[in-house]
This record gives structure tokens, C-alpha cells and sequence, in this order.
């Protein structure tokens, strides 16, 4: 094929070569002589194979990594936006499943925000380590090509724009591909655990936030018609899980007989495509379950009332240290409050409220306001505005 006057390798005739010959690159070598002539006799001349599929990849590496980064950017300025809008929209905080004490929907989205921050802080310190070809032969020491191996190799990469390795041997260290590998895990366990608790809030029984549902067309279950289920973060799930599988073979890959094996080579080509595919399109998808998340206010203020103000223990239990109890007497006077108001099924607020040590140490306002969930977020919003003006 004549492509603006210069002849092109079809495929077909690369994969007819190979067929005959049993080794790809050589393939390529071979059909890339038969086009250019005189020239030909000169392809290839002082490289060996991985000089060639390593800085191809490296390539890949790079683009596809301006990709993924760019994505997670995304999902930050998103995860961002929720924090600042909700910043003081309280809830209930849950610790092991319970109960705890009043959180802002702001402050849980600024966490994941921050934690999605440092994985783009690994990933721009990883990517000189990714991004690197190599023009250094058989195993390593450039001997075909001496003494101008180290000068073309480094016209090569400035050429491409690639890094250097300091030394390798017939491959690039797959220290490099682990690292990236294990940092993939790492990012996809993230979106695994903000996805999580989007289908932990979307519970029926808790309902304070949940996945867009296009109530005209979208179907949730094929039986039961009122399903309303988070589809899309469970999908997450299943692409976290599968992309965390991703990092044995990567470690193992690191493994190699002297100056190179091919151990390596069969399970690469399976683990690196999939990696960025699935990693790019985990990603995607919870940029799209945040920026379209259905938060409930009204569904979280109801939740706070029916804890009988329980989550308000710890405030109690300070406000009356405050007061001159001891702190651990204050802890223990609350917790014998709280199982004797659950025993005789009464609710918490009210129990304070009529506690008559407590009514002789505070006032009836004090009391009140310390039972408020809103004036017990602490620094919530503080430290939300922290994080937006050190991420600007």
C-alpha cells in the first residue's frame, strides 16, 4: 500500500511472515526490509526485540496515562464540588455499622476527594519511571552498537520524548510495570470504597443518597418493578475486583532467569490492555455515580430525629466535663443512661432532658443545644475549605 508516497507493512503480510518464522518482531523486521530496499539491510541493526516493544510501550504508557489522568482530575473536581455544596448538610456518622456522632455530607466527599488527590501525587511521581524506552541490545550493555550505543539511545528517547533507563538488561525492570500495576489496585480500591458507600447510603432502610435513576425508562428489576438498585457502583465493584487481580502476575512478571526470559511476555499482553481499559472505565463511572448522586436532606435529617439524639452521647458526655464531672464518670453516668433509656424504650434526648443531675448542672437551653446534631460537626466545614484552597 502507497500511503503520501511512502510504502506501508500491511498486517496481513507481517502475520504471514510470522506464521513461517515463529517470532513477531522479527516479522516486522522482515517486512519492513522488503519496502525500502537498500535501506533494509540496515533495520534493526544493534537493537534486539524488547528495544523495540519496550519504548512501543512506553508510548502506549504515556498516552494511555494522560488519559487516566485526566479522568482522575475529573472525578476530583467533582468529589470537590459535592464537598463545598454539602459542606454543612449534616447526618448521621456510622462507625462499625453504628450509630456514631453527626457528620456533613461535605466532609465525607472531601475525604474521598483528598484520597483520590494522592493517588494523582503517586501517579505523576511513577510516571518517569513508566515512561522509559531503552536502545541497549541483548542484554543490556550496548555492545553492537559500541561505542555510540549510549549516544543513540539517548537521541532515540529525546526524539520520542521517553526516559533513559540507568541500566537494564535485555528488558526494562518489571519493578516498573508492578509498580504501575499495584498502583492501579490501589486508585481501584478507592473508587471501590466511595462506590460502596453510595450503595450502603442508597440502602432502603437508610435512603440518605443514592445513584441517578431515570424514573421514565430505567428499569430496576426484571420482577420486582420498585427497584431502584445502584447498578452502576456495583459494576465498579466487579471492575475493582478484577483490576486488583491484575497485581500477582504483574509482581511475578518481575521474576526473570539471568538477562531475560519470556515468562513474562504472553501474560503482559493480557494484563496490560485490560488494566487501562478497565481502570479508564472505572473511573469514568464513578465521576458519573458522584456527579449525578440524588442526595436526600430530608431523608437524613429524619434518620438523625429517630436516633432519639443517641448520636449526641459523646456531646453530652464533654459538655458535662465542662461542667466539673470527671470525664470518665461523665462516660459512664451516659452510657448507663443510654441502656437503661433503650431498656425501657425511651429516647435518649428525652432521658437527658429530664435527668436531674444533669438539669441541676445545666441549663435548659444548654441542654437543648447540646442536643442539637448541627452545632456538633466541629471543624467539618473548616477543614473542608482547607482542603478546596490546598487542592486549588
Amino acid at each position: 500500500m502507497i500511503r503520501d508516497g511512502i510504502e506501508k507493512v500491511e498486517r496481513e503480510r507481517v502475520e504471514e511472515i510470522e506464521s513461517e518464522i515463529k517470532h513477531d518482531v522479527m516479522a516486522v523486521v522482515k517486512a519492513l526490509a522488503e519496502q525500502v530496499g537498500e535501506a533494509g539491510k540496515s533495520i534493526h541493526f544493534g537493537a534486539t526485540s524488547y528495544d523495540i516493544v519496550d519504548t512501543a510501550r512506553a508510548l502506549q504508557h504515556k498516552e494511555a496515562l494522560t488519559i487516566v489522568e485526566s479522568n482522575i482530575e475529573k472525578l476530583i473536581d467533582v468529589l470537590k464540588t459535592l464537598a463545598k455544596k454539602y459542606s454543612d448538610v449534616v447526618m448521621l456518622g456510622r462507625t462499625h455499622g453504628q450509630w456514631a456522632t453527626p457528620v456533613t455530607f461535605g466532609l465525607k466527599m472531601i475525604v474521598f476527594a483528598t484520597e483520590m488527590n494522592r493517588h494523582l501525587e503517586r501517579l505523576q511521581e511513577l510516571k518517569p519511571r513508566i515512561v522509559v524506552g531503552k536502545f541497549l541490545g541483548a542484554v543490556g550493555t550496548g555492545a553492537a552498537m559500541a561505542p555510540h550505543t549510549l549516544e543513540v539511545q539517548k537521541k532515540v528517547m529525546e526524539k520520542l520524548k521517553l526516559g533513559e533507563p540507568l541500566a537494564t538488561t535485555q528488558i526494562l525492570g518489571r519493578d516498573r510495570l508492578a509498580e504501575l500495576i499495584n498502583w492501579g489496585a490501589n486508585l481501584a480500591t478507592s473508587l471501590e470504597k466511595f462506590t460502596i458507600e453510595v450503595r450502603n447510603l442508597q440502602r432502603s432502610d437508610i435512603g440518605e443518597a443514592s445513584e441517578a435513576f431515570d424514573a421514565e425508562k430505567q428499569v430496576g428489576s426484571s420482577t420486582m418493578a420498585q427497584k431502584k438498585n445502584p447498578v452502576t457502583s456495583e459494576n465498579i465493584a466487579g471492575l475493582s475486583r478484577m483490576i486488583r487481580s491484575l497485581s500477582g502476575p504483574a509482581l511475578e512478571n518481575n521474576l526473570q532467569w539471568h538477562e531475560r526470559d519470556l515468562a513474562n511476555s504472553s501474560s503482559e499482553r493480557l494484563i496490560l490492555p485490560q488494566f487501562y481499559v478497565m481502570l479508564e472505565d472505572a473511573i469514568a463511572k464513578t465521576s458519573n455515580v458522584f456527579e449525578n448522586i440524588y442526595v436526600n436532606e430530608e431523608r437524613m435529617r429524619r434518620n438523625l430525629e429517630e436516633t432519639g439524639g443517641l448520636p449526641l452521647g459523646e456531646a453530652v458526655m464533654i459538655a458535662l466535663s465542662k461542667k466539673g464531672m470527671g470525664r470518665q464518670e461523665a462516660h459512664e453516668f451516659v452510657r448507663t443512661i443510654t441502656m437503661e433509656a433503650e431498656k425501657n424504650s425511651e429516647r435518649f434526648d428525652n432521658a437527658i432532658k429530664n435527668n436531674e443531675e444533669v438539669r441541676n448542672l445545666m441549663s435548659e437551653e444548654e441542654i437543648e443545644a447540646v442536643l442539637e446534631p448541627s452545632n456538633y460537626i466541629g471543624h467539618s466545614v473548616e477543614i473542608i475549605e482547607k482542603c478546596l484552597k490546598e487542592m486549588d
